[in-house]
């Protein structure tokens, strides 16, 4: 029996990323956040589709 990994939250994404920059979170707590909410999968696919950041 496997463990089926949910898709990502964009929104819990964001939300971890703020409190980041607010320093409302110690940066631990945040890495974990954006790691259960799905970031290395997000990174994953915007590498494997070729994004590539606007000026």
């Amino acid at each position: 029996m496997g463990f089926d990994v949910p898709p990502p939250d964009v929104t819990k994404l964001l939300a971890a990323w703020e409190s980041f920059e607010a320093g409302d979170e110690l940066p631990g707590k945040v890495l974990a956040n954006l790691k259960t909410a799905g970031l290395g999968l997000v990174l994953k696919e915007l590498s494997e589709s070729g994004w590539a950041p606007s000026a």
